[in-house]
Parts: C-alpha cells; structure tokens; sequence
C-alpha cells in the first residue's frame, strides 16, 4: 500500500480543519471552533519528516493572511526542498463572506503555485476535485520515487 504525508498548514482562523475534514469527510461543516493545533515552531521539524506535499490554506477575506503565507511557503516547502509541484495553496472563503474569486496579489514566489479558491457553501465539489487531482499527482510522484529506489537496489 502506498501512503502519502500531506501537511494543512497556515494562519490561524483560515479553515484547514473544516477543509480537511470536508475533504476526508470526517464531519460535517459545523460553527468554527479554533483547533488547537501545533502553535510552537520548535515542533515543526518533526511534523515536516517524510512529508510529501504541503496545502497552504488561507483566508481570502483577511488582508494579512497573504503576508503570513510566505512564511508557511518558506517554512514547509521551501526549506524542506519540496518542489512547487507539491503544494497548493487554496484561498478559503467561509461561508456568508461574499467571496470574490477575483486575482488575488500574491508576491512571488507564491504566484508560481496552484491556486485554488474554496467555498464549501457555494461550490463544495469543485474543491475536491481540485484535491483529487493535486493527491493523485503526489502519488504519482511517491510511486515513482519508490520505483526509482528500488531499481537502484536491484543494479
């Protein structure tokens, strides 16, 4: 069975939980309840090992989460030395905000990434094809790396 690490990271308050769950369909889409997630740094290293993608979530609707993006960018792609093949960033829009989809101003080198915008009220299918679709290209990226591996045991 071939497994794949893929991390939701990003600022507080930008929906990975609720897209995490809807896209794992572990819950329904509830009222926000922050998620005590894993707020020291120090711990990052740990939670990054062996990862092999990364999905950058933020709010569209709050100003300052496309300034702390790069961060979570720098932090968990870059400096993991994953490929901009392996993360998507996805511009969540919480359901009643009056979500504009418009071109958002991301500084390089997010802008180079797959952008994908999210709105579970309006249009919850798109989403997931869009994660399907990113899922089936880390596997195929896990898959060949393992063939890779294995043939240079085999010579």
């Amino acid at each position: 069975m071939l497994k794949a690490k893929i991390l939701f990271v990003g600022p507080c308050e930008s929906g990975k939980t609720v897209l995490a769950n809807f896209l794992t369909e572990s819950s329904d889409i509830t009222e926000y309840n922050p998620t005590q997630g894993v707020r020291f740094e120090s711990c990052w290293p740990a939670l990054m090992k062996d990862s092999h993608g990364v999905v950058v979530v933020f709010n569209a609707d709050i100003p300052g989460h496309l300034k702390e993006i790069e961060m979570w960018y720098s932090c968990f792609v870059q400096q993991q030395f994953l490929q901009d093949t392996q993360c998507l960033l996805i511009a969540h829009h919480k359901p009643g905000s009056g979500s504009d989809k418009g071109n958002l101003a991301l500084a390089p080198p997010l802008n180079k990434l797959k952008l994908v915008h999210s709105n579970l009220e309006d249009d919850p299918e798109d989403i997931r094809m869009e994660f399907i679709k990113y899922l089936r290209s880390i596997i195929n990226s896990v898959s060949e790396s393992r063939d890779r591996e294995e043939m240079s045991i085999i010579t």
